[in-house]
């Protein structure tokens, strides 16, 4: 059984891919994880089609619903164009439809090699973005970026680029092991971006 949409707490979280760029150093994968706190089994078997993703999400009653999240067990914006697709079609069919949200590592224009941020204008509600770190240096030993420091300056420029598009823009950061001084670090630059900056506490495995 693929586990393609899962429910936590009020949401449903939706699963497109297990591939990604980062190994963070927090990530359950690394420890032979196949879930997490919110599904048991995350690994698909092979990435569902656009048609198997929304059959799967139209068979859900979302009045139980406060937010629809495409997240997962890997970076969802691999499948960018997938995600606008089902949210077209979910918007088309599904009256009174949650709002919507993604979580991301911000790497999508790296990834996918052009600025998608216009595309998510009217369909996504919510991008939040793992910050991470509040220096290059810090970001590429939590993360271990595949494009390096690239990294870092390609996801502060989606979160820039996305505040024109999307009306909520938020960069979280993992507080385990943070100082105060990394925590003010990091608020800082989403104070300049003009983001909101969301502290999440560390999830023992």
């Amino acid at each position: 059984m693929m586990t393609i949409s899962y429910e936590y707490e009020g949401a449903l979280y939706v699963n497109l891919t297990n591939r990604c760029d980062c190994r963070c150093v927090f990530c359950l994968r690394h420890n032979g994880h196949k879930g997490s706190i919110y599904a048991d089994d995350l690994w698909l078997e092979h990435e569902p089609t656009r048609q198997e993703a929304l059959d799967n999400l139209l068979a859900r009653d979302y009045s139980k619903y406060r937010e629809l999240v495409f997240c997962g067990f890997g970076e969802p914006m691999y499948r960018t164009d997938d995600i606008l697709w089902l949210v077209d079609q979910l918007k088309a069919k599904v009256p009174n439809l949650p709002p919507i949200r993604i979580n991301t590592n911000g790497h999508a224009n790296l990834i996918l090699g052009r600025d998608v941020t216009p595309d998510l204008a009217g369909r996504i509600d919510t991008i939040s973005i793992s910050l991470n770190g509040s220096t290059p240096e810090e970001y590429c030993a939590v993360t271990q970026p595949k494009d390096g420091v690239k990294a870092w300056e390609a996801m502060l420029d989606f979160a820039k680029k996305a505040t024109a598009h999307v009306p909520h823009v938020v960069m979280t950061i993992v507080d385990k092991d943070k100082t105060q001084e990394d925590i003010d670090r990091c608020r800082k630059i989403t104070e300049e971006l003009g983001v909101t900056l969301r502290i999440r506490a560390y999830i023992e495995d």
